[in-house]
């Protein structure tokens, strides 16, 4: 064979090879999490962005994904605002489960959830 059939050939498989790769699956599933964040920010409703984020971790959770860090945080400090104290310290303790990294300051918030609860 000569130069340029091989070449071909070489490029053929290489393009094969391409077409067959998958895209890495991603650490967390984000969902709509981030424009809440920003509809919070914003002024948005606590409620609506409640029902958002926990409809949106329920399709995560029915994937078997994992909500990004700060997912459970904020979802625990729009409960607060809402006034669904029961929800919050379940929140924060889901963050602090699923990202340790995370355990000194749930631990502060859960300790002023507990002081202005009181």
């Amino acid at each position: 064979m000569n130069n340029i059939v091989k070449r071909a050939l070489a490029l053929a498989a290489a393009a094969m090879l391409c077409a067959c790769h998958t895209a890495p699956k991603t650490l967390y599933q984000w969902e709509g999490y981030q424009p809440q964040v920003y509809q919070h920010f914003k002024g948005g409703s606590p409620d609506q962005q409640i029902a958002v984020l926990e409809k949106d971790l329920q399709a995560i959770n029915a994937k078997g994904n994992t909500p990004p860090p700060g997912y459970h945080a904020h979802l625990g400090l729009l409960y607060a605002l809402a006034g669904r104290q029961d929800q919050v310290m379940a929140q924060f303790a889901a963050e602090k489960q699923l990202f340790p990294e995370s355990a000194a300051y749930m631990d502060f918030l859960m300790k002023s959830a507990n002081k202005d609860g009181k």
